[in-house]
């Protein structure tokens, strides 16, 4: 399976991508310089959003769930993704912002265009290897062929021309194939034991996957699936 990237991240190969997220990441940790989320457990947090997602077979669900449970181990208080909240986003269609309530678009009209825009995604293979981090979060690193850039571009080109509310591209040009997986609630306890398991898992292949569908959701900005509404389900 050819994972390479295509031309559209320009010259820097994703590996060296997550390779410098992670870098910066590890040093504004060691320096205590990260940023927590306080927004996790507040009842206040009203922003909303349209995902199309992919969600990651059990079997890489299951690896990411072993290296989960032994930072558990070292530190319970941080934001730890459940496994039926995990997922690979496809595009950000809405981004999430306060007050957006499903009422105010025609769910029909977005999923016409998103099926207009799936020719080529059945071939769509997803290889998670590895993990990265931010500041605020650690992520597991993923690898998508192709037709996960070429759906995207599709994606771009249909809904720039529908007349549908929509933020794509608006925060950041979505490149990578990551899932989030852990999110800074409060301050690293033991935080060198933290960074040595981050470092056995650097390159630690979680698995690969053929993914048999795409979802499009109403979510909330973690993708709690308590707050998250399927909206369809395009099968592959």
């Amino acid at each position: 399976m050819d994972y390479t990237h295509s031309q559209s991240f320009g010259v820097m190969k994703l590996k060296e991508h997550y390779n410098e997220l992670y870098i910066n990441a590890l040093q504004k940790i060691d320096r205590d310089q990260y940023e927590t989320d306080d927004l996790i457990a507040s009842p206040a947090d009203n922003r909303f959003g349209l995902t199309l997602l992919i969600r990651p077979g059990d079997e890489v669900k299951k690896r990411i769930r072993t290296f989960l449970e032994e930072l558990k181990t070292i530190d319970p208080n941080q934001y730890f993704y459940p496994d039926a909240d995990i997922h690979l986003t496809v595009m950000s269609i809405i981004s999430c912002y306060d007050g957006f309530k499903l009422t105010q678009v025609d769910k029909e009209a977005y999923i016409e265009v998103i099926q207009a825009s799936l020719p080529g995604a059945e071939n769509l293979e997803v290889k998670f290897e590895g993990i990265t981090a931010s500041p605020s979060c650690v992520m597991v690193c993923g690898f998508a062929n192709r037709y996960l850039d070429e759906l995207r571009n599709n994606l771009r080109v249909n809904f720039r021309n529908s007349a549908l509310e929509q933020s794509i591209d608006k925060r950041y040009s979505i490149r990578t194939a990551h899932s989030t997986v852990i999110r800074f609630k409060n301050r690293l306890r033991r935080k060198n034991d933290w960074l040595k398991i981050l470092e056995m898992y650097r390159r630690f292949h979680f698995g690969s996957f053929t993914p048999d569908s795409i979802e499009l959701v109403f979510n909330d900005w973690y993708q709690r699936a308590e707050k998250t509404k399927l909206l369809h389900r395009f099968t592959l």
